[in-house]
């Protein structure tokens, strides 16, 4: 699998990411396992968690696996930030080292590759958020740090003001949601991920799981949107300007002899400024799928022709 650098770091990547936030939940340690392996196999290193997935079942999970490689031959990408109570914001510096520990006994490493902080709390100062950040930097916990779902201004404020400190922790990602049906990253994070040099990470590439085409002609029963923890995630995406994105997909891909996951998937991997797109197959099948698209480039009349189609979603 290809490589790419996160921005102008010198953090390479693979640039198919394996989303594990249904870890420990809807996917079991067998399951887990198959895609762990099937995903290394094929030369991917970037692997996704958060101590908030699965109340850090997933981070176990993972980690348990991670055992049986050698740890530079994987990208581990965590985040902290998520909750903590009314009392202690999860964003605050003693919430988010507590949390960093945890999740590297979870994980079972001294260090993770990339931390991200998930989510911005107004209750918090940036700069103590920040300085955690670059408190775990500094004592060798991350080798990197970043943001996750922030806004435009969020991120690049956080990346300027980490940059202003000079200590050497500064933001290197983004990591956001951004597919076919989620293009509001275009209006600031992707701009703001060119002129400061950080890598954007796309979660939900796949438009969560919508942009497959499962839901063309019905619900599966296996399905998240069939699922009563998950319909509400996917809900957003059934409506009718999303099926006509998903079909727009559907016949480029007929056209190009491709599946639809692999249009959308290749779509917003080759985006400018994405450097790795992250999926969360739920099975072994759904990800030999995506890792066919290794070999695809779209035209650039089909990219633009879905960008018309999809402009409403930016």
């Amino acid at each position: 699998m290809h490589e790419r650098f996160v921005g102008r770091s010198g953090l390479a990547v693979s640039r198919i990411g394996l989303g594990t936030a249904s870890w420990g939940r809807d996917t079991d340690q067998h399951e887990a396992a198959e895609l762990f392996r099937l995903f290394v196999d094929a030369g991917g290193t970037l692997l996704d968690t958060a101590a908030s997935y699965s109340a850090g079942d997933s981070e176990s999970l993972l980690g348990s696996l991670v055992a049986d490689v050698r740890r530079d031959d994987v990208v581990l990408v965590s985040k902290a930030g998520s909750g903590a109570g009314a009392r202690r914001p999860g964003t605050s510096r003693a919430a988010m080292l507590d949390s960093l520990d945890a999740s590297l006994a979870r994980l079972g490493t001294d260090h993770l590759d990339v931390w991200l902080v998930q989510g911005w709390d107004p209750r918090v100062p940036v700069d103590e958020t920040l300085g955690a950040l670059e408190h775990a930097v500094t004592t060798g916990r991350t080798r990197y740090v970043g943001v996750s779902n922030y806004t435009g201004w969020q991120t690049a404020y956080a990346h300027t003001r980490q940059a202003m400190r000079d200590l050497g922790a500064p933001v290197v990602a983004a990591e956001v949601e951004y597919s076919l049906l989620a293009r509001q990253p275009e209006r600031e994070v992707l701009p703001a991920a060119a002129d400061l040099g950080f890598g954007v990470l796309a979660w939900s590439a796949l438009g969560r799981g919508v942009l497959t085409g499962k839901y063309r002609y019905g619900m599966p029963a296996d399905s998240r949107a069939a699922s009563d923890h998950l319909a509400g995630f996917v809900e957003p995406y059934l409506d009718e300007p999303a099926r006509q994105v998903v079909e727009a997909v559907c016949r480029a891909a007929d056209g190009l002899q491709l599946t639809p996951l692999e249009v959308a998937l290749a779509w917003v991997r080759d985006r400018p400024g994405v450097a790795s797109a992250l999926i969360g197959p739920r099975t072994a099948a759904q990800l030999k799928a995506a890792l066919a698209v290794e070999e695809v480039t779209l035209p650039v009349e089909i990219v633009e022709a879905l960008d018309d189609v999809s402009v409403e979603w930016i």
